[in-house]
C-alpha cells in the first residue's frame, strides 16, 4: 500500500515539471538547456550507477558497460535511419513522440524499480522512490519538450505528460503480479542510459541554442546537470 501511496506522488512530480515546461514555451531553448543537462545528469548520476550496482551482482562491470553503448547505438540507429532526423515535419513528430515514449517507458521501469523495493523493505523502498521523485519532475519537462519541439501542440504534449505521469504508477501496480532480477534490471536501466545519453548529447543540446545565445543556454545545460547531481546525491 506504501508503494502504491508513493507512486501517486510521482505522478503530481511528473505532472508538474510538464506543466511548467508548457508555460515557459517562449523560454523554451533555456528549458531545453536545462533538459539537456537534466538528461545527461539523470544517465550519468542515477541510471547508470544502478545499473552498475544491480547488473555486477550477475555480469560482468564490462558487460553492463558494453549494454549502455548498445542503447547509444540503437538510439542513433532509429535516429538516423527510422526518425530520419527530422528531415520533414512529420519526422519530427515521429522523433518527439518515440522520445516521449522512451521517457514514459523508463517512468514505467521507475514505478517497476519502486515496487522491487518494497518486496525487499520498506525503508529500501523509500530510498528508491525519494531518488525517482527527484528525477521525476525534469522528466516531466522532458517529455513535454520532447513533444513542443517536433513542431507538435500543447494539447499532444499534454498528453504525453499524463501517460508519462501515470506510467510509474502503472510499474508499482504491476510489481504486485511479477517480479524481475535486479540483475536483470539493472541491464535494462543501462540500456536507457544509452538512450538518455544520445537523446541529451546529440539532440537536446544542439537544438537548444541553435538560434540561440550558446552562453545562457550552456550555463542552463550546466545547471541541468549540476542539480541532478545534487539532487541524486542528497536522494542516496
Amino acid at each position: 500500500m506504501s508503494a502504491i501511496l508513493i507512486s501517486f506522488a510521482t505522478f503530481f512530480s511528473t505532472l508538474f515539471g510538464g506543466l511548467f515546461a508548457l508555460h515557459l514555451k517562449d523560454k523554451l531553448h533555456l528549458i531545453l538547456g536545462f533538459s539537456a543537462g537534466a538528461v545527461i545528469g539523470v544517465a550519468f548520476f542515477d541510471l547508470m550507477p544502478e545499473a552498475l550496482e544491480l547488473g555486477s551482482k550477475a555480469y560482468p562491470l564490462s558487460t553492463v558497460a558494453a549494454v549502455v553503448a548498445l542503447g547509444f547505438a540503437i538510439y542513433l540507429l532509429i535516429d538516423r535511419f527510422l526518425l530520419l532526423s527530422g528531415h520533414s515535419e512529420h519526422d519530427h513528430g515521429k522523433q518527439g513522440s518515440f522520445g516521449a515514449t522512451t521517457l514514459s517507458f523508463h517512468s514505467f521501469l521507475d514505478g517497476i524499480g519502486i515496487g522491487l523495493a518494497f518486496k525487499i523493505s520498506p525503508a529500501l523502498g523509500i530510498i528508491v522512490a525519494a531518488a525517482v521523485l527527484t528525477h521525476d519532475f525534469s522528466d516531466g519537462i522532458n517529455t513535454v519538450n520532447f513533444i513542443l519541439k517536433s513542431g507538435e501542440g500543447r494539447v499532444k504534449a499534454f498528453r504525453w505528460l499524463l501517460v508519462d505521469a501515470l506510467a510509474p504508477v502503472l510499474g508499482v501496480i504491476v510489481t504486485l503480479f511479477f517480479s524481475v532480477p535486479e540483475e536483470r534490471l539493472g541491464l535494462l536501466l543501462a540500456l536507457f542510459a544509452g538512450f538518455f545519453l544520445y537523446i541529451g548529447a546529440s539532440d537536446l543540446v544542439p537544438e537548444s541554442h541553435h538560434v540561440h545565445p550558446v552562453k545562457w543556454t550552456t550555463f542552463a545545460t550546466i545547471i541541468g546537470m549540476a542539480v541532478l547531481f545534487v539532487i541524486t546525491q542528497i536522494a542516496h
